[in-house]
């Protein structure tokens, strides 16, 4: 079906939709990259190097997408990958919450988001809480403790982040606060953007820039740059700091960022549940090379010992097949639902969900597999040198 004033067709139509409505400093914030963003274009074009190996005639008229992540069935292989504070609609996580549920999908909420994770949960049961290594390892159990009784099923504990925030093109200025010296520095932005100033008065709110999962329930909310220094300040994790976190937690357990075999096998050592094979879309060390190019030694040196997720440049549902048929257990999306809430709030997520499933299932059935299961690197044309650590 064609774009019209309440649907988009791809999500590089929910790109240019987002484009329109956000101020400039917001939108630079959702596509910037590390350095010259190297990693970061490299994470989309990678996709186009691989070609399908199409079949004309018994193709399936039904074609089943489900799976199991973290325990928790998804009617599609695509998961909501958390980000940070998510100032693009009032709205934020509940709206990409009960988009998710909606769709039948899982969420991963950051612990640097702007909605509370009680608030989140109540809006999706498939809920999964993300931490970064910030404080002492009590305040760390203490923050997943709060999201368990939440309702949160499973935990992810993100590690790829060197906090560069170099870009060649410039870094959009982020406030500390929303005082009157930030609004009046916004405000030349935001008076070509009218329609992103009056959803945020319409909700009775303006941008917060707090960030409440980073403590306990009835804590201070720290700033998202005062959350930000006690991340710097806070020691990286040993495997053995990563074990106990896992055996304290008790339930399914995440390691996101995973870009090498040898780090991947670390993962099931510790007794990991799944990793996510991701360079933090573009934004940690630039020069990594595209997520689908690690996935497939990943995947090879793990087998079935773990499950094994993509994160980093899906736009189209023929992406999710791609990784599938490289070894992903299913994919996460970051900018691709930004964009969409940008454009269109919850009904824009949910659109973008749309998007990528009738793909995936588009595209399940030119290659004649009724099951994503059925995929494997036959189903592809993978040019020589693409894979790393893998010979296809």
């Amino acid at each position: 079906m064609a774009s019209t004033r309440d649907w988009f067709e791809t999500v590089a139509e929910a790109q240019r939709r987002a484009k329109k409505r956000l101020p400039k400093g917001v939108y630079l914030a959702l596509v910037a990259g590390a350095e010259a963003g190297v990693t970061m274009n490299d994470n989309v074009t990678a996709f186009s190097e691989l070609r399908f190996r199409p079949h004309v005639a018994d193709l399936p008229a039904t074609r089943d997408l489900a799976t199991t992540v973290m325990g928790q069935a998804v009617s599609l292989p695509v998961l909501i990958s958390p980000t940070g504070v998510q100032a693009v609609h009032p709205d934020g996580e509940v709206a990409v919450a009960r988009a998710a549920a909606a769709a039948g999908t899982a969420m991963g909420l950051s612990s640097f988001a702007s909605k509370p994770v009680e608030e989140v949960g109540k809006a999706i049961d498939k809920l999964l809480f993300q931490s970064y290594w910030v404080g002492t390892r009590e305040d760390i159990l203490t923050r997943a403790e709060r999201a368990r009784a939440a309702g949160a099923k499973g935990l992810i504990v993100t590690l790829d982040w060197v906090f560069d925030s170099r870009r060649d093109w410039g870094s959009p200025w982020i406030p500390e606060t929303l005082d009157l010296k930030a609004m009046l520095r916004y405000a030349p932005q935001v008076a070509v953007r009218p329609g992103y100033l009056a959803r945020w008065i319409r909700s009775g709110s303006l941008p917060d820039l707090g960030v409440p999962n980073l403590g306990a329930r009835d804590a201070q909310i720290p700033t998202f740059f005062g959350a930000y220094g006690q991340w710097m300040g806070s020691a990286p994790p040993t495997w053995e700091d990563l074990a106990w976190l896992r055996e304290q937690w008790g339930g399914p357990f995440m390691i996101k960022g995973i870009t090498r075999p040898d780090d991947a096998r670390r993962a099931v050592d510790i007794g990991a549940t799944a990793i996510s094979v991701s360079n933090h879309g573009g934004n940690n060390l630039d020069s990594t090379p595209a997520t689908i190019r690690c996935l497939p030694g990943v995947a090879d040196a793990v087998g079935d010992q773990i499950e094994v997720l993509l994160d980093g440049g899906i736009r189209r549902g023929s992406d999710v097949v791609k990784a599938l048929a490289l070894g992903a257990h299913a994919v996460m999306i970051g900018r691709a639902y930004l964009w969409g809430m940008a454009a269109s709030g919850e009904r824009g997520v949910t659109n973008v969900i749309e998007i990528l499933r009738q793909g995936a299932s588009e595209t399940l059935l030119g290659l004649g597999k009724a099951s994503i299961r059925d995929l494997s690197p036959d189903d592809l044309i993978v040019p020589d040198g693409f894979a790393l650590d893998r010979k296809i």
